[in-house]
């Protein structure tokens, strides 16, 4: 998905909730969308500050829900108390994640089988899926035999 077309899903999804493109969720937006590694709330609001000073802490905070909600965000969360977050520029939603857990660097790869497996699963059970997420936490190899990561900033 282009930023243009994302841009316009989210300027439809804000109005369908009955709110409206400010200049500080638009700062949100191009700051999120700025971004090619996962993100915390407050990296994102140190560079939409970047791009309009007056955006707010607040205003970070409740756009990053509508963001997710309306899947231009992937809200990624890897068992600490902070989460993070990465644009979705592709209709691919089957993605697993791994975490290194030396640097905290969140890896996403395609998983194609996963709508398979979950639809599999679920159906044995009665049910239809309506999510699912593949996280694996591993250690740094390079990291264990070198003692120096090269995704550790």
């Amino acid at each position: 998905m282009s930023n243009a077309a994302a841009r316009e899903k989210f300027k439809t999804h804000l109005a369908a909730k009955g709110l409206r493109m400010t200049n500080q969720r638009l700062a949100i937006f191009e700051a999120a969308f700025g971004r090619k590694e996962h993100f915390t709330a407050e990296e994102l609001l140190d560079h939409a500050r970047a791009i309009d000073d007056s955006v707010s802490r607040a205003t970070v905070y409740r756009t990053l829900p509508i963001m997710t909600e309306s899947v231009l965000l992937r809200e990624v969360d890897i068992g600490t108390n902070i989460k993070y977050y990465l644009p979705n520029t592709t209709d691919n939603a089957q993605v697993a994640q791994v975490i290194c857990v030396d640097c905290n660097k969140i890896f996403e790869i395609s998983a194609p089988f996963m709508e398979w497996y979950g639809s599999t699963v679920s159906s044995k059970l009665g049910l239809t899926p309506i999510s699912q997420r593949l996280q694996v936490s591993a250690h740094c190899n390079v990291l264990q035999q070198t003692g120096v990561c090269k995704n550790h900033a």
